[in-house]
């Protein structure tokens, strides 16, 4: 699946914002990573739609959802297409910055919210430390700067392999599907434009009082300030557990779709 399985739209306040819906049952919501959108999940909708109700949005500025014009918050977006869909409470199972988004929604909305599932992710507050992820995200805001995609695109897909393995040991579908989808991603944007998302802050403080069941997801070559800050997560709210999924790095997912959905499939069961 590399093209968009016929979105609808939603008419927020600042432009219409993309998304799938689709099965029946218990909500899931699954959100997509940064720069690309919901054909992220592409292994994980057919598994889930046959006994969920399964919707994946295109986060703003992402996709085929329309870019912000004025400041708005992820978890604000997340809220009032739920409420606009007359849906939820939902369980948000989000990856990297819909990880974050995840997070960010149960601490602002948590009656919107049945559990959770964070993978590649801690709270929308954490910055890698890792030497070698500096370096990539550095060089992702010099490529931008500089309006050299080529370049941006060859930083941001040497994450799927990470600084333990080379690109040749990854299934070549993984980050031609992910290639696909942030050349879409940045085609909607320009060198330099504002940045409208504002941020939540004081997560950390808040998190004790998620009582909402937690699930982190990681892979075992993600770099150790991660797995530490999720692991943080899930021995931080009242009900967290964590898991991983061996010899994956940041895109567990797509590297390994059926442990992935196993693992997921097994967390949903139990709520």
């Amino acid at each position: 699946m590399t093209a968009a399985a016929n979105p609808r739209f939603f008419s927020s306040a600042d432009g219409d914002l993309a998304y799938l819906d689709t099965g029946s049952g218990d909500l899931v919501v699954l959100l997509h990573s940064g720069f690309v959108d919901h054909r992220l999940w592409h292994a994980q909708i057919p598994a889930l739609a046959d006994r969920y109700r399964v919707i994946a949005p295109d986060v703003r500025g992402h996709g085929f959802s329309a870019n912000a014009t004025r400041p708005f918050r992820w978890a604000d977006d997340l809220a009032d297409l739920l409420r606009h869909l007359d849906a939820g409470p939902a369980v948000l199972v989000g990856l990297s910055m819909g990880g974050a988004i995840a997070t960010d929604t149960v601490l602002e909305y948590p009656e919107l919210v049945r559990a959770v599932v964070a993978c590649g992710a801690a709270t929308s507050e954490f910055q890698y430390t890792d030497p070698w992820y500096v370096d990539v995200q550095a060089e992702y805001a010099r490529t931008l700067g500089a309006g050299d995609l080529e370049a941006w695109l060859t930083a941001f897909l040497s994450v799927v392999h990470g600084p333990h393995r080379g690109a040749d040991e990854i299934d070549q579908a993984v980050p031609r599907l992910l290639r696909e989808m942030a050349l879409h991603t940045m085609s909607k944007h320009a060198p330099g434009e504002e940045n409208w998302h504002v941020p939540l802050t004081d997560t950390w403080a808040r998190v004790p009082k998620i009582d909402v069941p937690l699930l982190t997801v990681n892979g075992t070559l993600e770099p150790a300030d991660l797995l530490g800050e999720a692991e943080r997560l899930a021995r931080t709210v009242r009900d967290g557990r964590s898991t991983s999924i061996e010899g994956t790095g940041h895109y567990t997912a797509l590297e390994k779709p059926q442990v992935f959905n196993e693992i997921l499939l097994d967390f949903l069961r139990g709520l």
